[in-house]
């Protein structure tokens, strides 16, 4: 992930700051407890396409 690009996402519900972990290959988000897939490179930035967080995750 581009730390560029990661600078200026934000989660499109919360508008809080984004979190990358290349070994799930997702953004995750503190706030609103998603993660957002990034497929070939893209973000998936779409709530619908959004899992949620379960609590171990967020540890």
């Amino acid at each position: 992930m581009d730390k560029r690009l990661l600078d200026i996402l934000v989660c499109p519900v919360t508008k809080a700051p984004l979190e990358w972990h290349p070994d799930v290959q997702e953004l995750w988000c503190r706030a609103s407890r998603l993660a957002y897939p990034v497929r070939d490179s893209i973000p998936v930035m779409l709530e619908e396409e959004a899992r949620p967080l379960a609590d171990e995750e967020l540890k």
